[in-house]
């Protein structure tokens, strides 16, 4: 998985998770725009804090969901990357 092994992730600067009340809806703001949640969604970015892994978020989220799929987690992860919203931190940089 690209995205497990020890590759840690984080949202990047300048981007933090909100809740939009007229929508009520989670979003996530960034200096372009606002890209809203759905509840898996700002689940997943919750636990984008710098210290889980894919493997480790897929972990949390079957606690808390079933039939959590770790490959849709990391498909979702390395989309928000490839757009420059969460970020890795790992001391590599791999995942970039």
């Amino acid at each position: 998985m690209a995205g497990g092994g020890g590759v840690r992730w984080r949202l990047c600067r300048g981007v933090r998770l909100g809740h939009d009340t007229v929508r009520d809806t989670g979003v996530l703001l960034h200096p372009e725009g606002v890209l809203l949640l759905n509840e898996t969604g700002v689940a997943v970015l919750a636990l984008c804090d710098g210290t889980a892994d894919v493997d480790g978020i897929a972990a949390a989220l079957s606690r808390r969901y079933a039939a959590v799929d770790a490959e849709d987690v990391e498909r979702f992860v390395l989309q928000l990357a490839r757009r420059r919203l969460i970020e890795t931190d790992s001391p590599t940089g791999a995942g970039r």
